[in-house]
């Protein structure tokens, strides 16, 4: 059914949110947009949510933005730059979520949903699946901050290639360029990102917290996110994980971290 446009649910530390229009490819509306950012920074600050995984409903991701809205939304440059800014807002929420997020890619990824993607921490895909950006056959130039996603995801090269040509490319394509971790076949692929997302949340958080906050630095340069990291990982030496990973290593047991 898609009475409810976006499904969160969580169990054991993951949390799912799932894009439920599988009769519309799950295209994304602009309350869909809105919704997406609030439920990634709702998540995030909930002590119990230590990973969440973004997947659509049914056989595909996410066709991207719902284009029958477009005419009413978009339809001058005042509207389109209203929207567009819906759009990055759900970019950077997966961008700037302190825990990591997956996302887990069936079938087409085009457009909004190829950036949403994009700005996750690991992406892995069916070996079906289908990726392209589009906006060149719309007339419509990609959010900048977004393009600032898929340059660092798929590399430049790539990124140019999709969106100069607006061509579709491959699963095998993807991973090549650096825009997939993984591809697994269809009938493994709900297990292998269970698997995935069980094992990142049974890790100690502010372990993967600090290291996500790390990585960003290191890429971004930024010496306020270079602060924030440092501060991050001192943060772990106090921590009772820390403790717990020592005492675990030692009595050869499995740890138990509780994000303390």
């Amino acid at each position: 059914m898609e009475t409810e446009p976006l499904l969160v649910t969580t169990a054991d530390g993951v949390a799912t949110i799932t894009i439920n229009r599988p009769a519309r490819k799950n295209a994304i509306t602009q309350a869909m947009w809105v919704e997406l950012a609030s439920h990634v920074l709702r998540l995030s600050s909930e002590p119990g949510v230590r990973v969440i995984v973004l997947r659509g409903a049914g056989q595909d991701f996410s066709a991207g933005a719902d284009i029958s809205e477009f005419d009413t939304l978009r339809g001058d440059a005042i509207s389109a730059r209203a929207y567009e800014a819906t759009n990055s807002a759900a970019f950077a929420s997966l961008r700037n979520c302190a825990i990591p997020v997956m996302a887990a890619i069936r079938g087409i990824c085009f457009g909004g949903g190829f950036g949403l993607a994009a700005a996750c921490d690991l992406r892995i895909a069916t070996s079906d699946a289908q990726f392209a950006v589009p906006a060149a056959r719309l007339g419509l130039a990609y959010p900048q901050d977004a393009m600032g996603d898929i340059v660092w995801a798929a590399g430049p090269q790539m990124a140019r290639y999709l969106t100069y040509t607006a061509g579709r490319i491959d699963a095998p394509a993807a991973l090549a360029a650096g825009f997939l971790l993984e591809i697994v076949e269809p009938a493994r692929f709900d297990t292998r990102i269970d698997e995935t997302a069980r094992t990142i949340a049974d890790n100690a958080p502010l372990s993967v917290r600090a290291s996500k906050a790390a990585i960003r630095a290191a890429l971004s340069h930024d010496a306020g996110e270079i602060a924030l990291a440092q501060t991050a990982g001192d943060a772990t030496f106090l921590s009772d994980d820390y403790a717990e990973g020592r005492a675990a290593f030692a009595g050869r047991r499995t740890p138990v971290f509780k994000g303390q």
